[in-house]
């Protein structure tokens, strides 16, 4: 197996493993449940030596030092929080939290207007934390783009602890019309539509940019359907920093995306390096948030230069269209 490939990774724990550590979040308490990440911890520690030598070679690049079997496995627990943690925000539960937010008055700002938002987000720490918005805001609207089928245990008990949530996802595993038109039409709405855009899929378009010293490849679709759909692009980190404590981070990133034909490799290929640079600031600040255990910086992608033979996606506003799907 490619190891680069994450799309074609085991689930981390079978379905039975991660129904036993919800139940006993749910009926235990969050103090009990974290009791259990330590074995958790090290049995992933042990095993899994594909996602400890890729967590190991990312601490290299964002430490800048050796890095110990302790930094590896503070790595490890760091995810395993962040999933538990899951499991109480899903279940509204956010009482437990102690969720600092920075940034939400252009954000709010924004949907006040009427005006959807894409919010591009990443595996820096817990996408999740968004849902702090609804103690500031109980009528805001969020749809969440995600896969379905990738990790479907965790999926199926998130959808468990979150109806509402689980049947206002738009699932990135249709075809890229469908996924397209909904988005759009979540826009219309008035919704904030959250995606995460630090992934490619196997055989997408990639644009290249440098990050922690080394190219690595990034998905072009996000900033195509933006440019499609003209909506306003705002970037999210919900930065885990121990115990309860969150730090959830807006940031204005675009106003309007515009990628005229003309100049499409070079306009994605701005925008990707400025997003880059915004993403690797956050993983110098919280370098132990990072949950891409595989092997980031040698993804298979298709070249960016196929874009000249690629034509613009067709979306016309107020009415179906099509465009391209993440």
């Amino acid at each position: 197996m490619n190891t680069a490939d994450w799309k074609h990774r085991p689930e981390g724990g079978s379905r039975a493993g991660i129904r036993l550590i919800g139940a006993i979040a749910r009926h235990g308490g969050r103090r009990v449940a974290r009791a259990c990440l330590y074995p958790i911890t090290a049995y992933f520690y042990c095993v899994r030596g594909s996602e400890r030598r890729a967590s190991r070679d990312y601490l290299r690049r964002v430490l800048a030092r050796p890095v110990r079997c302790g930094d590896v496995a503070r790595h490890i627990h760091t995810f395993a929080c962040t999933i538990l943690d899951r499991v109480f925000m899903l279940a509204g539960r956010l009482n437990l939290f102690d969720i600092h937010t920075e940034g939400t008055e252009h954000l709010l700002a924004t949907l006040d207007e009427g005006q959807g938002v894409l919010v591009f987000g990443s595996h820096l720490g817990s996408f999740d934390a968004l849902r702090a918005l609804s103690r500031l805001r109980p009528d805001l609207k969020l749809r969440v783009l995600m896969d379905r089928s990738h990790n479907a245990a965790i999926t199926e008990l998130l959808a468990e602890l979150d109806p509402a949530l689980a049947a206002g996802i738009i699932d990135a595993g249709q075809d890229g019309p469908t996924v397209a038109l909904a988005i759009q039409q979540a826009l219309q709405e008035g919704a904030m539509v959250s995606l995460l855009v630090d992934r490619i899929r196997p055989g997408e378009m990639a644009v290249h940019a440098p990050l922690l010293g080394e190219t690595a490849a990034f998905p072009a679709t996000p900033w195509l359907l933006a440019g499609v759909l003209k909506a306003p692009v705002m970037l999210a980190f919900g930065l885990y920093r121990g115990g309860n404590r969150y730090d959830l981070l807006f940031e204005p990133f675009q106003s309007l995306v515009e990628i005229p034909r003309a100049t499409r490799a070079a306009t994605l290929s701005a925008l990707v390096h400025r997003y880059v640079g915004r993403l690797e600031h956050h993983l110098r600040a919280a370098p132990y948030n990072w949950f891409n255990f595989y092997d980031f910086w040698h993804q298979q992608a298709s070249s960016l230069s196929a874009f000249r033979h690629v034509a613009a996606p067709a979306v016309r506003h107020g009415d179906p269209g099509a465009g391209p799907g993440n």
